[in-house]
């Protein structure tokens, strides 16, 4: 393989069912027994700033783990509880201890870099019950790129381990010179404690409950983690989310399936979201991508702004923040530049890898204007804008100066740094992009969905520009967008397949395939309305269009896997980006079939769309096909349903006017009803009932605060 950064997978996930939580910097993959442990993909841990502070962590009751009776994390994502019984005990021949005798609970919360646990014991039986447990710990302080699969010639120091009565530290001193601690507290303290393993005795009378508390903390240099209690934790954690729900719109329908999905999709979102100085910021995925990345943090704030437009401003906010302001081929950066990635961890810090701050996104940049453009119209928050105007103004002078690489119009990308990213698009891995006989294409490459969001962010600039009475500009970048839009459908265009190429590649040849990357040109609006409703049908026609999603690449086309990660897999973001497309070119039809294909996957997926999943046709009495290291939950993937929802909704929301709009809103047969409560819109909110009726809905004003006008169009 000479794909550098391919997370490998050795062993098959199948079998595997993954619990996570995630708060901040920090978060933890358990079993389903809420054990950590080196099988499958060996994945499991509790990680914070990019290292696995935890690598092993195993309870038994007695010698064995004990019987699983079922786990789940709560609804609102902050509890993981596992319910737990004894087997059978024998001695002499003899059961002295049937199964099912005691329950034990393990409850887990993640808060400010420390993983709670509680235990609680209660004895069912008539008779007193000698318990004797133990909890086996350690700590690899493996960098997630060493998990993933990548090699590193040199490593740290362990030094020895600390014991105290109740606790055991384990430390690393990275070749980063930062010192790294996975510190384990034990309240009451065990019985005995080693290096690897904590062990209890205690007695249990009949009817009696014990409770036994574990803390498992992440510590960098000098600092220590706080000593709070789990309940004084937890009632922190949950007062966080209520302040952060009650600024959202509150969304309910006649279907308590759908409802499912929507709640699973908003606690997803909350806990992806991180809080930075500039406000939250959607890290990407659980467990490889828990991290900043530029185009998922601006795509998932461009799903959920009708939601709460302050995920949109702290995305906003932070990359502009770091935005690049000088040329650095190693990181792939240019002045005006948005950030792909950033990480944190040893290897990044010594530049193992190029991601500490990553540049190598040729979409990110445009992606960023397109959002400024979308916060401004949905607020009318001028004072912000102009604040992060220099910003935006040099991403829009970035795209014709740099990422234009050879004067033609078009945004095109090659790396510069040996060890970024060959393919710079949103589907970036090594094969991703290639010629109808299956050969890659030779860069600079110039994607299709690219010039879609270039079209999409000049015009964007020049309602900012014209905001701010920039009259000048606003009329540049407006001639600008139209001259790209007019040259996209001469070189892009094929009219033999009925799709936009997949890409132009250096010699400015088509790649003449079928993918999903047409319908971001839906999307962003640079299709003209003949090729767009040929682009409609050819994108949800078999090949393409498999049942359960639209594929990333059709079944015609030379590489097509299902089972691969870009060329033939399906994305829930990409369809959600599609739909919304579909619906602005007035194909509505075909974007509630994609709605209820995805509501058909949220309901195997036990209500979380995953990353992706794989792109084999629906068949009678199945379901989808899991990709085997698709992240879960993921931001963009999560937040695709409010896109899905607000496009058949036809809605849009004019902050400057004060109004909302609804055009030809209409629901699929399985959704009688929705309620939105509290959806902002201008200084006032607003609350809804929107019904079916046939082939359409109606829009019904249930409360209003503040001058909203309403306006719905049928």
């Amino acid at each position: 393989m000479e794909d550098t950064f391919y997370i490998l997978a050795t062993d098959s996930t199948a079998d595997e069912v993954n619990r996570v939580l995630k708060d901040g910097e920090t978060f933890a993959v358990f079993d389903r027994h809420g054990d950590i442990q080196s099988i499958g993909l060996g994945q499991e841990g509790l990680y914070h700033e990019g290292t696995r502070f935890l690598s092993q962590l195993v309870f038994k009751l007695g010698n064995a783990r004990p019987f699983l009776l079922n786990s789940a994390v709560k609804e609102d994502n902050l509890l993981f509880v596992v319910n737990l019984t004894n087997a059978d005990v024998y001695q002499a021949g003899q059961i002295v201890l049937p199964r099912g005798v005691l329950h034990i609970t393990r409850t887990k919360l993640l808060r400010r870099g420390t993983c709670y646990e509680n235990l609680t014991f209660i004895n069912y039986g008539l008779s007193p019950v000698e318990v004797k447990f133990s909890m086996e710990f350690g700590a690899d302080f493996a960098d997630v790129f060493e998990v993933r699969g990548m090699t590193r010639q040199r490593k740290g120091v362990r030094h020895d381990r600390r014991l105290k009565a109740d606790q055991v530290c384990f430390v690393y001193e990275g070749l980063d010179n930062v010192l790294r601690r996975t510190r384990i507290q034990c309240s009451p303290a065990p019985d005995t404690l080693n290096a690897s393993v904590a062990t209890f005795i205690s007695r249990l009378e009949p009817k009696q409950e014990k409770e036994f508390s574990l803390t498992y903390s992440c510590e960098l240099n000098d600092a220590q983690s706080a000593s709070v209690s789990f309940s004084r934790a937890h009632m922190e954690a949950e007062v966080a989310l209520k302040r952060f729900e009650s600024e959202h719109c509150q969304i309910r329908t006649s279907n308590d399936q759908f409802n499912q999905w929507l709640n699973r999709s908003s606690s997803d979102l909350h806990m992806m979201f991180t809080t930075t100085r500039f406000g939250p910021y959607p890290y990407a995925g659980v467990p490889w991508f828990s991290t900043a990345f530029g185009r998922d943090g601006i795509i998932t704030a461009l799903e959920y702004l009708w939601v709460n437009p302050e995920i949109a401003k702290g995305v906003l906010g932070y990359l502009a923040s770091l935005q690049a302001k000088e040329q650095n081929p190693d990181r792939d950066a240019e002045p005006g530049k948005i950030l792909h990635e950033t990480r944190g961890g040893e290897m990044a810090a010594l530049r193992e890898i190029p991601f500490d701050l990553y540049y190598g996104s040729i979409d990110a940049t445009p992606l960023f204007v397109m959002l400024a453009g979308a916060y401004l119209q949905h607020t009318h928050d001028l004072e912000f804008i102009r604040s992060i105007w220099p910003q935006i103004d040099l991403a829009l002078r970035w795209m014709n100066d740099y990422g234009d690489r050879d004067g033609d119009g078009f945004l095109e990308y090659a790396r510069n740094s040996p060890k970024g990213l060959v393919q710079q698009g949103w589907k970036d891995s090594l094969d991703s992009v290639f010629h109808r006989d299956g050969t890659f294409a030779q860069g600079p490459i110039a994607l299709c969905e690219v010039q879609g969001y270039a079209y999409a962010a000049k015009l964007a600039g020049a309602a900012i520009a014209s905001s701010l009475g920039e009259a000048t500009r606003s009329t540049a970048l407006s001639e600008q967008a139209e001259i790209l839009k007019e040259n996209f459908q001469k070189s892009f265009w094929c009219d033999e397949i009925s799709i936009y190429a997949l890409a132009l590649d250096g010699e400015k040849r088509q790649c003449e395939i079928r993918t999903s990357n047409a319908g971001h040109c839906l999307y962003a609006g640079i299709a003209g309305p003949e090729q767009a409703r040929r682009v409609a049908n050819t994108l949800m026609a078999a090949q393409s269009f498999s049942g359960w999603g639209v594929r990333t690449v059709a079944t015609s086309e030379a590489r097509f896997n299902p089972m691969s990660y870009h060329n033939g897999s399906i994305w829930p973001h990409d369809n959600a980006l599609i739909a919304a497309g579909l619906c602005r070119y007035r194909a509505k039809e075909y974007a509630i079939q994609i709605l209820s294909a995805l509501f058909d996957v949220s309901v195997f997926a036990e209500y979380r769309l995953p990353e992706l999943f794989c792109g084999f046709d629906r068949r009678e009495g199945e379901g989808p096909v899991p990709y085997p290291v698709a992240c879960s939950p993921q931001s963009w993937a999560a937040a695709s349903v409010f896109l899905l929802l607000q496009a058949v909704l036809g809605m849009t929301i004019d902050g400057a006017a004060s109004r909302v709009s609804f055009v030809r809103p209409i629901l699929p047969e399985w959704l009688d009803q929705i309620q939105l409560k509290n959806l902002r819109v201008g200084h006032g909110s607003v609350d809804f009932l929107i019904q079916r009726r046939g082939g359409y809905a109606t829009v019904k004003v249930q409360r209003s605060e503040g001058e909203v006008e309403v306006f719905t169009e049928s």
